[in-house]
């Protein structure tokens, strides 16, 4: 599969993602923006009802992080794809070793995975991310991780 195909299905599974993540991750961290004013910022774009999987929605969101700003550990009940439009963010899953994404780079979390640590890699510099999550229907996008 040449470049260009690669990058279109890509897009096109971005896209599809950030359409079920949007809604229900905006509410979920518009919540948490509700309460603690240095969270990072969510902005939905869209939700949708996935047809062909009963029960799920898909929600599409803009993460943006100020320079040095990182997020609480957490967990997400769905699946998460995240893409790096701008910036760079540091990502780490239980288990796994830290990870900086640049633009154009992305990854995938596991329903139920422990987020520990998400930030911008950048004292100086702000970081945005496109979220996707696949979620249930009354299911919140973010939970924190139970001690």
């Amino acid at each position: 599969m040449n470049l260009n195909s690669r990058l279109r299905n890509a897009a096109v599974l971005l896209a599809t993602t950030l359409a079920v993540v949007g809604a229900q991750a905006a509410h979920a961290h518009d919540a948490s923006n509700a309460t603690d004013p240095g969270a990072e910022k969510v902005t939905p774009v869209m939700k949708q009802a996935i047809p062909e999987a009963a029960g799920k929605n898909v929600l599409i969101a803009t993460v943006a992080y100020k320079p040095g700003q990182a997020s609480e550990p957490h967990m997400h009940p769905g699946s998460i794809f995240a893409y790096v439009l701008e910036g760079h963010v540091t990502s780490q899953l239980e288990g796994s070793p830290a990870k900086t994404y640049g633009p154009g780079e992305s990854w995938y979390e596991a329903p139920g995975a422990h987020h520990v640590v998400s930030r911008n890699a950048s004292r100086t510099k702000p970081a945005k991310l496109l979220v996707f999550a696949v979620v249930g229907e009354s299911d919140p996008v973010k939970l924190p991780i139970p001690h």
